[in-house]
Formats: C-alpha cells, structure tokens, sequence
C-alpha cells in the first residue's frame, strides 16, 4: 500500500458559546480548522484534523498546517501508510519541527491502519479500557458570577470535572476560584488553568489565597522555571501543559517532581503516534493525564477519544468532547457527550466519515 495523494479543506467552526476567552485577554470566536485525508493506491482514504487554538497560544497558526502540509506532502508519496514509524521518521527528515503539521498526516494514517486492519484505532492503541471516557468541561474566562453559573449548568449536564479559565487579575481569579468550587461536588474536581498568564509573584499570591480549596493548579506562568518554582510553594495538585512538548521535558519534570498530573495535546507533541509514545511512558513513570488537542470538531474529537479509551483508567484524568462546543460538525460517526462520557467508536479506524456537504471543496492537494 502506497499512499499516492494528500489533500485538505478548510473548515470553520463556529462557538456554541459565541467566544471562548482566556488569559491575556486572548479570545477565539470561530477556529480555522483542516481536515487532512490522505489516500492511497488501493482506494482507501484516511482523515485527521488540525485546528490550532490561534496564533497566540502555542507555536501553531491555522494557514500554517495548510502550508506546512504543501511543503511535506511531497516527500510523503509512496510511503505507506500503516508504517507508522517510518513515515515519522521521514516527516521529521523532511520537515523540522513544526509537530503541528504532521500532526493531521499521522492521524490519518492510524485511520487507514485501523481500515485495513478491520480494527478501530484504539484497539490498534493498546486496547479498550473501561467503558467510557471521562470529560472534563472548559469554562471560559468571565466575571466570577457568571463562571460560577457555567460550571452549575454544566455540571447539570453530568461533567464532573471543570477547567476553569483564569490567569488574568489575581484578585478576581481568587473569586474565581472561590465562586466556581462552592458549585461544586466534593468528588468534582476543579483545575484552575492560567495558561501561562501568572507571572511568578501572582501565581504564588492566588495559590496561597486558595490554600484551602480543593482545587487543581494548571500551567500557571510561561516558562517551566517559573511553574516549577510555584509547585514548590504549594501542595494544590499541579498541572503542567504547554511547557511539556516531547518526551525531553517530560522527563525532566518527573525528574523534577514538578507535576502530578500533564495535559497531553495531540497537535502539540505531533500525532498519535508521538502522543502515544510519551501516553506510555507517564503510564510507566505513574503520572496521570489529560488526554486531548488543542481544539477541533467530530475528527479531532474522535481521535481524541481513541487515544483517551486506550489509556489505563486510573492514568486518564479526563479528557474533553471539542465536537460539543462548536455548531459545525464536520464528520459522521464521532463520540457523542453521554452525561459527561463519550466513548470511542468501534468502528475500523477512527470510525468516522467526513460531511462533503460541509467541508466543501479541496484548497490544496499533493500528488505524485
């Protein structure tokens, strides 16, 4: 099997919510999405999806994935796809960095594996584990009152686990904070996300304000010297994210001690592939995860799913259903939230099929 053509479209997503805000004042309101199908000399076609939380969030940019996609493509024909490994290692040759592109390739070519295989990807994975897949729910930076009433509903809804959106003032996200865990069960868990916008002397200020709630602490500053040094001043639960971008700096903050808990991105560390490799080696090193992309619709969502429900459980934080925020769907076939669980399909592959109808034409196209 050879893969003889690369094609994308462009796809936009528009918010359930109207906007998604966090820190910085950083603000999306519909995400620039790709839909990524590779095909091969044998008819059968596999599909991933990129969508990068903005330009401003991490090293990632919507035009970018399409550039970047005109570039490698080429150097990707004839290859095959089911040799995972191989055709890794030759995206990396080709293309330095820029995980984010090969990200939708790699995700493709587990969804023809999975069909030629007759097996869906999370089998293909490791196997199924558990039932169902925990999501958490993000709730987008707002007054503390209207934060507080968000995560009520959603908890309404059957989520039990909340990413609340704060790094802004510390003195509001200390209300925050407050509002949000008084909706809260004892057994809901609240992760505060600053996504890096503390700096060092705030994050160690809010920490301490909230010293007596149950709440998680997520990438609070930039830099992973700063974070590190906010963990040793507070016994929160911690959580590291945007600073863990390979299998290097994982090691580094286990050696550290500087997490109890990563939040792993798809996109970011590459591909399934790449994800997976560092998904084992936390399974191993004991450190539990949050299993999911940097945004995205139906694709996106059920890759996600494949690789959360091949996760042992009591390593799967939670993970998280982007096909609910958005009011496009762009695939047949993706998990549906189910009183805050999704489950990934078992189906071959990833179990899903692209709406024509809705992600339009072709905008680009490699061929041999």
């Amino acid at each position: 099997m050879k893969i003889t053509r690369i094609f994308a479209h462009r796809v936009e997503l528009p918010l359930v919510e109207g906007s998604y805000k966090w820190s910085g004042g950083k603000a999306v309101s519909v995400f620039d999405s790709t839909i990524v199908g590779v095909e091969t000399d044998c008819g059968l076609i596999g599909y991933g999806e990129v969508c990068p939380l903005g330009p401003f969030y991490l090293p990632a940019y919507a035009e970018g994935v399409r550039a970047g996609l005109k570039e490698l493509g080429p150097h990707l024909i004839g290859y095959d796809p089911r040799e995972l490994s191989k055709l890794n290692h030759r995206m990396d040759a080709a293309l330095k960095g820029h995980p984010y592109v090969k990200s939708g390739i790699d995700i493709a070519c587990w969804d023809i594996l999975g069909k030629a295989t007759g097996l869906p990807v999370c089998t293909l994975m490791g196997g199924r584990f558990g039932e169902s897949i925990r999501l958490y729910r993000a709730i987008s930076q707002l007054p503390p009152a209207e934060m507080a009433a968000n995560v009520a509903s959603y908890r309404d809804q059957g989520y039990t686990r909340f990413q609340l959106k704060v790094g802004g003032d510390p003195d509001l996200d200390i209300e925050r904070i407050r509002q949000a865990r008084a909706c809260l069960r004892p057994s809901d868990r609240l992760v505060a996300d600053a996504n890096t916008g503390w700096t060092q002397h705030e994050a160690v200020r809010v920490v301490r304000a909230v010293r007596d709630l149950d709440v998680y602490i997520e990438q609070p500053c930039l830099t992973y010297e700063e974070c590190l040094a906010v963990r040793r001043q507070t016994d929160h639960p911690f959580v590291l994210d945007e600073n863990v971008d390979g299998l290097d700096m994982l090691l580094r903050a286990k050696a550290d001690l500087a997490m109890d808990v990563v939040n792993l991105k798809i996109s970011k560390l590459g591909g399934l592939t790449k994800t997976k490799q560092v998904r084992d080696l936390c399974v191993s090193m004991g450190i539990a995860m949050t299993l999911e992309d940097s945004w995205g619709g139906d694709i996106t969502t059920a890759a996600i799913a494949h690789l959360a429900h091949s996760t042992p459980e009591e390593f799967r934080f939670t993970s998280t259903d982007f096909n609910s925020y958005v009011t496009v769907s762009n695939a047949t076939g993706a998990p549906k939230r189910d009183n805050g669980y999704m489950k990934a399909s078992t189906e071959p592959g990833l179990g899903i099929a692209p709406r024509l109808d809705v992600i339009g034409s072709r905008v680009l196209e490699v061929v041999a």
